[in-house]
């Protein structure tokens, strides 16, 4: 059953009895109805739980201004705070590794360890937008091209994650994408397991190399052979497995 944390504007499904000893962050677009199997196995071996749903996703409001997953870390952080049974272990899947890292790196004392998977942590290169869509934007900003028409070019030319994202989530979006967070990374002191999928084509294992190239806290790769980028709904039980491990 859904609860609000935090100030009240962020929800989460609660697994299993006892203080909470994992936190469950998902990814962009999904909810944490992704972890439930994951939760309830951890939960059969009396280890509590929540999957919370981030802002703008789920049962969770859109925050009031965009901000990537830096300022939804200060958000995810209070949540922690508010649980009041720190350090945990925070999983974070995709978009929610992200929010995980700047929490472990800002705050450390709330993280006990990170499992991140599937998560873009260094940016493999900033795109520039195709050339007519630049053009454009810029005739829009002067007032030649109406909203109406580029909102039909965002529409053509941008991601899916973009075309399917609307009002402040877009904006959170684009500010999302842009972040790096080598940072972060090097200043984390919570131990770390990098989980990935031998398959994934949106956040391929060379971005978990690098990740471990940056990191100075110990940490560890395991690749899940077969599976793809959604691990928590494509591999629960060895997303549960690869947990209940950390936490013993």
């Amino acid at each position: 059953m859904l609860q609000a944390y935090g100030d009240g504007t962020i929800f989460g499904t609660p697994y299993g009895e006892g203080p909470v000893r994992v936190v469950w962050l998902h990814g962009w677009a999904r909810q944490g109805q992704d972890f439930a199997v994951a939760a309830a196995l951890l939960a059969d071996h009396g280890v509590a739980s929540v999957a919370l749903d981030l802002p703008g996703s789920g049962a969770s409001p859109a925050p009031a201004t965009a901000g990537g997953a830096r300022a939804y870390a200060e958000q995810i952080a209070a949540v922690l705070v508010g649980l009041d049974s720190a350090p945990y272990v925070v999983v974070g899947h995709s978009f929610g590794g992200r929010i995980a890292c700047v929490v472990a790196a800002k705050h450390p004392e709330l993280v006990d360890q990170l499992v991140l998977t599937g998560v873009p942590l260094i940016r493999r290169g900033r795109s520039r937008p195709p050339r007519m869509f630049r053009l454009l934007r810029w005739l829009n900003r002067r007032g030649v091209v109406s909203e109406a028409r580029m909102e039909f070019a965002r529409q053509k030319y941008g991601s899916t994650d973009y075309r399917n994202a609307e009002g402040i989530m877009r904006d959170v979006l684009v500010a999302n994408v842009n972040e790096s967070y080598e940072d972060e990374l090097a200043t984390i002191v919570a131990p770390v397991t990098l989980l990935w999928g031998e398959r994934d084509d949106v956040t391929p294992e060379d971005i978990a190399l690098r990740a471990s190239e940056v990191l100075r806290a110990t940490h560890t790769l395991v690749s899940l052979p077969g599976v793809g980028h959604l691990v928590p709904t494509e591999a629960p039980t060895d997303l549960a497995r690869t947990v209940l491990g950390v936490v013993r």
